[in-house]
């Protein structure tokens, strides 16, 4: 059953990691479109009028630009051009006239009374007495009005008059032909040549092009006091009755604004907005040139073009290239380099500094712009110089290694050149940049590493801008020494960058970089420390074995340090059963000879899970851990496999059982580990290490460990351990090498010879008499036979 979950766990994971990064990758992509996709389009820069383009905009397709000026002066024409309209009814005026004359006509005298009609012709209106049945309400409901005590009298006193009378009902046949209205200036200021009637009698709507044919109310009031102007009626009663009727007439004609402002309104809006065509292909506007309210407008327009289902379609496919870009070059990348081997955890890291720095480089966008409104003087691409293209690439190189940070740089300068606007030359500046702070921070021994590959990428941040400079063929002006400033700062501000960034990182993602091997080279860490007390001879092992992987690391171009940092710390397993490995036993007896050899491979194997776990409790990182892990591979332990063979006669041993766990070295430094730590083990049982016997010590080594195919899965090629050999050959060299014999002292001589004498009876000769006689001073204290006494148990 636990294999069976084993085995489900397994295919579990095989089918997660590559999932998992699918997923990073395309989340990466899509963040990258939202940060990408500008709004209304590829149109990336919003510019006012007098603002200074920075780069060419053509038209990507074709679009119109409305005019709001001729569009509007079209739409006061069509509105100016839509005459007055005017509502023409003469029933009212004729009703009115119709009235009067009835009025007059029931106010007329009773035949009884028609002897005293000279009289009261001759009387004063206001003098005669109403003697009629009509009374004043009724007269004031058939004229609609309120009549004074005068007006009453006026119209019975004209009413006695039949001449009047007479002339008053032809008026009101007659009269009122001519269309009127209320004020024939205001009539002059709404002709337009012709005029709308709508008649409401008829419902019938037609026009008038004479202005004659219309008079004003003054006009039809001279005609109308031309028909009643009799001798029998006095001039001042006649003035006075048509004082009354101006009173009470209206006009037959009177101008319908509301209607009018409609059918203008109707009219401006009937008129379609003015627009220009501008084709696809057609520059907008030119980079360096001052935008002006046209270019502006068109650029609006640029935006507005592009509908809902147009912007989901350039969403839909940038996404989609970006994916595919990613894929593509990931893909390539896995399969022919050979260094680019990044795991789930690698790309979640990567998937991040470059979401982070492309949504810095966004915010420094929209920064530039508000700088430049705060300095007007500095143009806003001037700013862009200084933002942090090669962090990203630095942070990758640092924490990974240089064929990643290739491919990051590239993947990000390619999306750097698609944010500002498909600007090549950014990419460049990009790029140039992001490979030579990646170059710069190789193998960092120290921080300040990170500013020394500032200031080479400052240089070439200054290079490259006056290179673009002058293939765009700008002037040198000012502009130019603001953006080599900005350039030359932009380098200093990514070391601090990722100065301040890389302890993060190595917190959160676990990640041992040469920044904390440094700190873990140290041989005063708690971890070493205790290794030099537990087990000395394992401590000193380390530190030769720290020795050789250092120099054949650079021999072949692994990374020295990590090489020799993992080789202080591979065997800190041994300090739990220190005396049960060979450098340790210090002359003590052999505690593997009470053991079954059996127990002692367990024994020996288990020093690799305990220095897992050692290195886990001091958070020592995954890449130490690998080596630790990796140091012996699936090497068998021959001494006690063939120890059990003599045991057993019947050949019952399982060899696995005397294998290593392992897995095989992955990596140059877990081999270069593995190959040094059998060699000084070797090396110390030479009873005679010349460099003939080194030499040759070494060779067998490496064959046999390369036989036993311990090297198949790491990146160690032949010119490698042929390289790896001839570095383990010099070392070795020089730490066994011979030293020169020194002769005894004289005294020491005559000592032993006289000790001879008398053991065998003879006398020690006498010394010749020619030369003075020197006697044989004593030992000094402190001699080299005091010294052999201490530190003796």
């Amino acid at each position: 059953m636990t294999h069976k979950r084993r085995r489900e766990a397994q295919r579990a994971a095989r089918f997660s990691g590559p999932l998992q990064r699918r997923l990073l990758l395309l989340l990466l992509a899509l963040w990258l479109t939202v940060l990408v996709m500008p709004k209304g389009g590829f149109v990336p820069d919003d510019y006012r009028p007098g603002d200074i383009v920075l780069r060419d905009i053509k038209a990507p397709r074709d679009f119109l630009v409305p005019e709001p000026a001729l569009t509007e002066k079209k739409r006061q024409e069509a509105a100016t051009a839509v005459v007055a309209v005017y509502d023409y009814d003469p029933r009212p005026g004729r009703m009115l006239l119709k009235n009067l004359h009835d009025v007059l006509v029931a106010l007329r005298p009773l035949p009884e009374e028609s002897h005293e009609t000279q009289e009261m012709t001759e009387a004063p209106p206001e003098r005669v007495a109403m003697t009629t049945p009509l009374g004043q309400a009724d007269i004031e409901a058939l004229l609609e009005t309120e009549l004074s005590a005068e007006q009453l009298a006026l119209l019975q006193h004209l009413a006695a008059n039949d001449d009047f009378v007479t002339r008053m009902g032809g008026v009101s046949h007659t009269a009122l032909r001519q269309r009127t209205v209320a004020s024939l200036d205001l009539f002059r200021g709404n002709w337009r040549g012709v005029m709308t009637v709508r008649d409401l009698a008829t419902q019938q709507e037609y026009r008038i092009e004479r202005a004659d044919e219309v008079i004003g109310l003054s006009d039809a009031l001279d005609q109308l006091r031309l028909a009643l102007t009799t001798p029998a009626v006095r001039r001042n009663d006649l003035d006075a009755f048509l004082a009354l009727l101006q009173k009470l007439l209206r006009p037959s004609l009177t101008f319908n604004q509301s209607e009018t402002e409609n059918r203008r309104l109707a009219a401006a809006e009937a008129v379609q907005p003015v627009v220009q065509q501008v084709k696809r292909g057609e520059m907008i506007v030119r980079e360096g040139d001052r935008a002006s309210d046209e270019q502006i407008r068109r650029l609006q327009a640029l935006r507005d073009s592009a509908d809902l289902a147009k912007g989901v379609r350039t969403a839909v496919g940038l996404f989609g290239a970006i994916a595919l870009l990613f894929w593509v070059v990931h893909h390539f990348a896995r399969r022919n380099i050979r260094k680019y081997a990044p795991n789930t955890r690698d790309l979640l890291f990567m998937v991040l500094v470059f979401g982070v720095l492309f949504m810095l480089l966004k915010v420094g966008i929209f920064v530039s712009g508000a700088m430049q409104s705060a300095f007007p003087y500095i143009d806003s691409a001037c700013y862009y110089y200084a933002l942090p293209f090669a962090a990203g690439a630095m942070l990758v190189r640092v924490v990974l290694n240089s064929e990643v940070a290739l491919v990051f740089s590239i993947l990000l300068c390619l999306m750097i050149g698609l944010l500002f606007g498909d600007n090549l030359f950014m990419a460049f500046y990009a790029l140039a940049g992001s490979l030579t702070a990646a170059h710069w921070v190789r193998h960092s021994k120290a921080r300040s590493n990170l500013y020394r590959a500032g200031g080479y990428l400052s240089l070439v941040n200054l290079l490259m801008v006056l290179a673009i400079h002058a293939v765009g063929g700008h002037p040198y002006d000012s502009q130019l020494l603001y953006r080599l400033g900005f350039a030359a700062v932009g380098g200093f501000i990514c070391a601090v960058i990722v100065n301040g960034t890389i302890a993060l990182i190595e917190s959160v993602f676990k990640y041992t970089t040469d920044f904390k091997l440094m700190e873990l080279a140290n041989m005063n860490t708690p971890i070493l420390r205790e290794l030099m007390i537990q087990a000395p001879g394992t401590y000193h092992h380390s530190i030769v074995v720290g020795n050789l992987v250092e120099n054949a690391a650079e021999a072949i171009g692994a990374n020295p340090l990590l090489a020799r940092v993992a080789a202080y710390y591979h065997d800190i397993g041994k300090i739990r059963k220190p005396l049960y490995f060979a450098e340790n036993i210090r002359g003590q007896e052999n505690r593997h000879d009470k053991l079954a050899p059996s127990m002692s491979a367990l024994i020996l194997i288990s020093h690799l899970k305990d220095g897992v776990e050692l290195a886990r409790e001091n958070k020592l990182g995954r890449e130490l851990i690998d080596i630790i892990r990796q140091h012996h591979g699936t090497s068998l332990i021959k001494f006690f496999y063939d120890k059990a063979l003599q045991r057993d006669k019947d050949g019952q041993v399982n060899e696995q059982d005397y294998r290593y766990p392992g897995p095989k070295p992955q990596t140059r430094e877990a081999a270069l580990i593995m190959l040094a730590d059998a060699v000084e083990a070797a090396g110390r049982t030479l009873s005679d290490p010349t460099p003939a016997r080194i030499q040759g010590m070494v060779q067998k080594i490496i064959n046999k460990i390369f036989i036993d195919g311990q090297l198949d899965e790491c990146e160690l090629t032949l010119k490698d351990l042929h390289e790896i050999a001839k570095s383990f050959n010099r070392i070795l060299s020089g730490i066994f090498h011979q030293r020169v014999e020194y002769p005894e002292p004289a005294y020491k001589e005559r000592d032993a010879k006289r000790e001879v004498k008398k053991k065998t009876g003879e006398d020690l000769p006498r010394e010749s008499t020619d030369e003075p006689m020197v006697p044989a001073a004593a030992p000094a204290a402190g001699s080299a036979d005091d010294l052999k006494r201490l530190g003796m148990s």
